[in-house]
């Protein structure tokens, strides 16, 4: 309703001191203070977080809806919605995101690749573009006078109108 998205919760902690060796999948929210040797992914179609506090890390591929981040991964993040990096935080990996947020401090060693949702086309019209060819242009008969500055690289049309 008016783009009030329902807040979730942490409902799960990994502490600070444990490890997991292996993956680990979830479901809502999940805090990691201790270590995660193995991927770390949300479950699909429903709404999740996954929070690594500063002292949390994790070494494997991360796969949530909101991500915040604010100790060490090695490893891919995909955000589907929002990804938080605050100010200690560590990522020697390609992040992918729909929404950033990122505090002075944090350190992203990868590519950052947003997540762009293509237009939906209008019903009735093709999803592809048309070629640029078929678009009506200058015909061959109009007079082209261009611009003689021969220090300007681009050419400019100076039509008379």
């Amino acid at each position: 309703m008016l783009g009030i998205k329902k807040q979730l919760s942490v409902k799960s902690i990994i502490g600070p001191g444990m490890r997991v060796d292996g993956p680990v999948s979830f479901q809502d929210g999940l805090q990691i203070d201790g270590t995660v040797l193995g991927d770390v992914k949300a479950a699909p179609n429903q709404p999740s977080l996954l929070v690594i506090s500063e002292t949390g890390s994790v070494r494997g591929a991360i796969s949530a809806d909101h991500v915040v981040i604010g100790g060490a991964v090695t490893g891919p993040v995909q955000a589907g919605e929002l990804l938080e990096l605050q100010a200690k935080a560590r990522v020697d990996g390609d992040v992918q995101y729909k929404a950033l947020e990122m505090q002075q401090g944090a350190i992203i060693a990868g590519e950052l690749r947003p997540q762009l949702t293509p237009p939906r086309p209008a019903p009735g019209q093709r999803a592809e573009p048309e070629e640029p060819s078929l678009r009506p242009g200058p015909s061959l008969r109009d007079p082209v006078f261009l611009d003689p500055d021969p220090l300007d690289p681009v050419p400019r049309d100076t039509r008379l109108f």
